[in-house]
């Protein structure tokens, strides 16, 4: 709550100001499940950008195919070292913004809750987005499905699984493997295995 009154304090662009209003009615928050993925330039939220972003909506413990969310960035910072593993090059045609795509990023998740696979480095990835905007951090909960598979498994803190990894152990297709939208997919049907055997709340 302390989060929605200072915007009122601060002056955040208004796109940011119409995010924090979804947080508002606390009853509404944690009704809806985004399960979303970024591609970046690589590992360095300081230096490195994102250079796309897929999200799926989870409703009803079912996968919202109808409800995606995937934007290709233009890349105003290209490493070509690392097209072999996105495949995205610098000489495509990619039509949105970075300032575009973080502002419907946010108009798509509202209040959801945020899951990803190691969820707090795309989070993090955002937030230096929002940063350049002028513009305050994500306030959406998340989860990990890295993490909910460790303590369902009651490993040590330091026992980490690949999403190639956990889609192997739940026998999920990984074909369309590091794009957005596809790794994002991928981490939904990881993170409905997952409620079905810890009972998680949906």
């Amino acid at each position: 709550m302390f989060d929605w009154f200072k915007k009122k304090l601060v002056e955040y662009p208004d796109f940011y100001n119409k995010y924090l209003d979804y947080f508002e009615d606390e009853s509404e928050i944690n009704k809806r499940f985004v399960i979303f993925d970024c591609e970046t330039t690589g590992l360095n939220p300081d230096n490195d950008r994102i250079l796309s972003i897929g999200a799926v909506e989870i409703e009803n413990q079912a996968i919202q195919v109808k409800q995606t969310f995937e934007y290709y960035l233009k890349q105003d910072v290209f490493k070509k070292e690392t097209v072999k593993i996105h495949g995205l090059r610098k000489d495509e045609d990619y039509q949105f913004s970075e300032d575009e795509a973080i502002i419907n990023f946010l108009s798509f998740i509202k209040n959801a809750t945020l899951v990803g696979h190691h969820v707090n480095f795309d989070m993090t990835m955002i937030n230096k987005g929002l940063e350049r905007l002028n513009a305050g951090k994500l306030k959406n909960q998340s989860m990990d499905t890295n993490t909910l598979y460790k303590k369902f498994k009651q490993l040590q803190e330091d026992q980490n699984c690949s999403l190639d990894e956990l889609a192997k152990i739940f026998k999920i297709k990984t074909s369309d493997r590091h794009t957005a939208v596809g790794d994002a997919f991928i981490s939904a049907q990881i993170f409905l295995k997952l409620y079905k055997k810890m009972k998680l709340k949906l």
